[in-house]
């Protein structure tokens, strides 16, 4: 049997003598009053059934879940093949008040999976009378609560009549008002309206014949008209042709431009390669020249190139910009032109359906034949419209393709301007490679003089150093006072006899003296040195000067360390311009930048030069050490 059964499900909570808590579940049959199983299991009745049926859950979640259960099975009751079952199994008859089995199955089609079996036991007799109590006692509730509703709707009910009907008859007065003043309205307007008609009669027959006459004469104008419009539409269709065949024409040219074109476009490519190459090859060479130099003219040219291509997009977009303001101009004129045509045209038009409306059928036949023409006349001009479509088309292509070429023109224009900006660069680092290694081979020369130069000189202190030490020998044997100076510089020699107490200044050598005309002899046979080769002479004088009779002797001094010899306020030693440093000089080894350079040495270099007299008693060696 499948039958419909009401559970109810109720959490008892018992406090005496112990606090507990029962689930409480009671199957009904709405149908059958005497149908009734009660089942209450407690927590300890819960934990045994949770050990057989191998529950997961607890006491608390259980009512919950078995709630969700009954759930399912309520959905799937309607289905064909349920997936959930509700069973309710008993081992002999109902009526023998035996126990019964509660099992939710879940259907596979490999297998029943019974997810819980609860066992329902019969209700007694008190059972079943308490609760057949209860029932009647819900009933009795429903049934009073019924008839007050009953009551207040029937008394809701009798006022609305009332009301309802009292309306009514107000109504019906009304009516019967309205009804006797529409008779009357409406017999005054059949007499006002019997009187416009028969008016409007006479005036219609006037209009008809008036009608008639201005459609005769319209008729032979549109027939007129008609004709020179078909002439006019030939004309124009054998201009058209004559406009396609050019147009061809010009295709055709335009294609064969386009091939030659590609044809020179492909060479052009070919040497901007070539040029590419030469490129590289030019920026490997001289980036092993000079590199920083070189990013930094790069960096240059990379941002001259870049305010020019920004340049050209500016002015192009300008060029785009007024284009699109006159085509805007133009295109409004044409708007404004067509606006006022359609207006005119709708004027016309309004105007001549007022007059074909009362137009007869022959009208209509030659409407049908202007339509029929007409949509000849659409055909043409779809045709033509499309001619004039792909022939735009093929125009804006060719555009494209000569702005195409006209760019690859500008970027080759480009690139052999950078070829020659690089070319000369080129040339001008070579010429500073020249420039530097000219001075270069100056510069080793300068060297070598100044090392001959610097072996002279230490040659000559050599020599002037043996000779003063002869000459300090032979002088001591000659009877003539010769002091030397602290420093190790030879003093100044005295002359007693003569008066002449203090010392003489070394510019005294240089000096002529008058001689007595026996002494001119003598004097010329002695061998003077020059002035010009470093070497310093002192002349050796007798105790009287009016008694000079042999010649002179010269001794040559070798100089000490001593840097400089100051006497009287004046500045003794070398003149102050060779003491000035020149910017493209050179320093030698073992010699200082500020006091020896190559423009120092020139007055030494020459036999035949003269000091000058500051220059006389200064020691070599305080300017050329070593």
């Amino acid at each position: 049997r499948r039958l419909n059964v009401r559970v109810n499900i109720e959490l008892l909570s018992i406090s005496n003598p112990v606090h507990k808590k029962d689930l409480a579940v009671r199957l009904t049959d709405d149908t059958d009053p005497f149908f009734l199983y009660n089942l209450v299991i407690s927590e300890e009745d819960f934990q045994s059934l949770k050990s057989q049926q191998g529950l997961l859950v607890d006491f608390s979640a259980f009512p919950q879940k078995f709630i969700d259960l009954l759930q399912q099975c309520i959905q799937e009751q309607n289905k064909d093949i349920p997936r959930f079952l509700l069973q309710l199994v008993s081992s002999a008859s109902l009526l023998d008040h035996t126990p019964v089995s509660l099992n939710i199955v879940e259907t596979n089609p490999f297998k029943h999976l019974t997810h819980l079996s609860l066992k329902f036991l019969p209700g007694n007799d008190a059972e079943i009378k308490k609760f057949l109590a209860s029932c009647l006692k819900c009933l009795k509730e429903d049934k009073t609560i019924l008839e007050e509703k009953l009551r207040k709707t029937e008394e809701d009910l009798t006022r609305q009549l009332s009301y309802t009907q009292q309306s009514l008859s107000e109504k019906s007065r009304e009516l019967d008002k309205l009804k006797n003043e529409w008779t009357s309205y409406t017999t005054a307007l059949t007499n006002k309206h019997t009187q416009e008609l028969t008016n409007e009669k006479e005036r219609a027959l006037q209009a008809q014949a008036q009608y008639q006459q201005q459609y005769e004469q319209q008729k032979k104008e549109l027939e007129n008209l008609h004709q020179k419009s078909t002439q006019q539409l030939q004309n124009r269709l054998s201009e058209l042709e004559v406009i396609n065949k050019d147009l061809t024409e010009r295709r055709y040219k335009g294609d064969s431009t386009v091939r030659e074109l590609k044809a020179k476009l492909s060479g052009t490519e070919d040497e901007c390669q070539r040029a590419k190459q030469e490129v590289l090859s030019l920026r490997r060479e001289n980036t092993t020249l000079d590199a920083e130099c070189h990013e930094k003219e790069k960096l240059i040219n990379q941002l001259q190139t870049r305010v020019a291509v920004l340049e050209q997009e500016i002015k192009d977009k300008d060029q785009l910009v007024i284009r699109t303001k006159e085509v805007l101009d133009a295109t409004q004129e044409q708007k404004a032109i067509l606006e006022e045509s359609t207006e005119k045209k709708q004027s016309h038009i309004e105007k001549l359906e007022t007059t074909i409306k009362s137009l007869s059928a022959e009208l209509l036949k030659a409407n049908e034949i202007i339509k029929k023409l007409q949509g000849d006349l659409k055909t043409l001009m779809g045709k033509l419209k499309l001619k004039n479509t792909v022939t735009i088309q093929q125009e804006k292509l060719l555009a494209e393709k000569e702005e195409r070429l006209q760019k690859e023109q500008r970027e080759l224009q480009e690139t052999g301007q950078s070829l020659k900006m690089k070319e000369q660069e080129v040339c001008k680092l070579q010429e500073q490679l020249e420039t530097t290694i000219g001075k270069l081979e100056e510069s080793k020369q300068l060297l070598k003089t100044n090392e001959n130069v610097i072996t002279w000189l230490n040659k000559q202190l050599n020599e002037i150093q043996m000779t003063k030490k002869l000459e300090t020998s032979a002088s001591t044997h000659g009877g003539v006072r010769t002091a030397v100076s602290p420093h190790g510089m030879p003093d100044r020699p005295s002359f007693p006899s003569s008066g002449l107490h203090h010392p003489i200044s070394p510019l005294y050598a240089f000096q002529t003296l008058p001689e007595p005309a026996h002494n001119k002899n003598v004097n010329s046979q002695c061998p003077v040195p020059k002035a010009g080769t470093l070497t310093f002479l002192f002349i050796q004088f007798n105790t009287q000067l009016s008694k000079l009779s042999r010649c002179s002797d010269v001794q040559t001094a070798t100089a000490t360390s001593h840097p400089a010899n100051k006497e009287n306020g004046e500045n003794l030693g070398l003149d102050s311009k060779y003491f000035k440093k020149k910017d493209d000089s050179i320093p030698l080894r073992g010699l200082s930048q500020n006091t020896l350079n190559s423009e120092y040495l020139k007055p030494y270099l020459s036999t035949k030069a003269q000091p000058s007299p500051k220059a006389a008693g200064t020691p070599a060696s305080a300017y050329f050490p070593g």
